[in-house]
């Protein structure tokens, strides 16, 4: 399907669901069952990136946790022997955050998130054979649902609250809830490994493992909404009315609050007061706060600092430096006369002849340091040095230098020379 149709038809509408035979997705490239056990057993988890869950309630994390021996002493690691015992029980375990774990993920999410223009999210549930994790119930984000392993059998209904915020949980609308999940479900099958669904915040939905181990990623959309433009909206107002001596002014000496009828001419004022000043929002200041709102949450690629460190102390008129991918950025005329780089959730100043520099990295992304325009050599080198090290753009293939006996021996013998 084209992103123009998807966008016009589904996204924050309607959910859909796509067999892997019609694109040929396995998504085992992301995860599968053996980087489960690999993140259980060998990546010392801890709380909060692991839940369990069972017959809709979440387990105690101290039922799956513990102290990680000598050295190690923090005493909310995971134990993959409990989480052993309680997954052969019937529980469903949740691998949360792998967005900052598990580096395909990191790479898929990262991607996702400035392709969609969102921030994302991923967790896993993993769940044993014949089992359900949690009860009908609605998120407050977006979700693509991906399956990688065994079968699911999803029932999904219609919201009893569209578009729900992030503080306006299910658990606020539970007996809503439950009784939405009796009616006529939209869709109600059985996910298969490649299969896809997307579901907009607020569809009801409940899922259940059928003959095998299932498990199934839930990429999370964090939609940037109006709401939060309108909170944004707010915060300027409630900052530019301070400014305003009547809105500052104190209510009369001796007033008896338990009356309400004391406070409408106040409140009148008030409310006259801070409609004048809605006026005077601009829409480029709450566009430029949503900005660095959403960009705050969204991850550039990661740097190698060890790599990038030593290759920034060693840049020369021919060395290339590549923009760093994912990271946001946008050149703006500082008050003082310099020029300002933000990138990311990063701001960063330069004087003012280093803009045609700048502005030829963003618009093409790589570029060697001799080729940087408008500056001397020796300053072509600075400027490039404090690029790298301020991660905002990286020396492609950077590495460090060999070490250990394979090392030793090539020195000993002149061999790679």
């Amino acid at each position: 399907m084209a992103p123009e149709l998807f966008a016009e038809q589904y996204w924050a509408r309607r959910p859909l669901l796509t067999r892997a035979e019609d694109t040929g997705n396995s998504f085992t490239d992301l995860l599968d069952l053996p980087a489960v056990d690999e993140l259980l057993s060998r990546r010392g988890l801890r709380t909060p990136f692991l839940r369990i869950a069972k017959d809709g309630a979440v387990v105690d994390a101290k039922r799956f946790t513990t102290s990680g021996g000598a050295g190690a002493e923090i005493a909310d690691q995971v134990s993959s022997d409990a989480v052993l015992r309680l997954f052969a029980d019937g529980s469903t375990v949740v691998l949360q955050g792998l967005h900052r774990l598990w580096p395909p993920l990191i790479e898929f999410a990262d991607q996702l998130a400035a392709d969609l223009g969102h921030p994302t999210q991923v967790n896993a549930y993993v769940t044993p054979p014949s089992s359900q994790g949690f009860s009908p119930h609605y998120d407050v984000h977006d979700v693509f649902v991906l399956q990688v392993a065994g079968e699911k059998h999803w029932t999904i209904h219609e919201p009893v609250l569209p578009d729900p915020l992030r503080t306006q949980v299910w658990t606020d609308r539970a007996d809503q809830v439950a009784a939405a999940a009796g009616r006529e479900p939209v869709i109600d099958a059985v996910l298969r490994p490649g299969d896809a669904l997307y579901l907009p915040r607020g569809y009801l939905h409940s899922a259940k493992a059928l003959g095998e181990i299932s498990a199934h990623l839930t990429v999370g959309i964090h939609s940037v909404t109006r709401w939060a433009a309108a909170e944004q909206v707010l915060d300027l107002v409630r900052t530019l009315a301070a400014e305003d001596r009547t809105l500052r002014g104190s209510l009369p000496l001796g007033i008896d609050l338990s009356d309400p009828d004391v406070l409408t001419d106040d409140v009148a004022t008030v409310v006259e007061g801070l409609r004048a000043w809605l006026g005077r929002v601009e829409p480029a200041e709450v566009a430029d706060r949503l900005r660095a709102r959403t960009w705050a949450q969204v991850q550039p690629e990661p740097v190698a600092p060890l790599a990038q460190a030593t290759a920034a102390a060693a840049v020369t008129a021919e060395t290339a430096v590549r923009l760093r991918s994912r990271l946001r950025c946008t050149l703006r005329d500082a008050d003082d006369g310099r020029v300002a780089l933000i990138a990311g959730r990063r701001t960063h100043t330069f004087p003012s002849d280093v803009r045609p520099a700048l502005a030829e990295l963003l618009a093409v992304g790589e570029l060697k340091v001799g080729d940087l325009p408008g500056l001397d050599p020796a300053d072509r080198l600075t400027l490039a040095r404090r690029l790298v090290t301020e991660s905002i753009a990286t020396v492609p293939d950077a590495a460090l230098p060999a070490t250990g006996p394979a090392a030793a021996r090539e020195d000993a013998t002149g061999s790679g020379r």
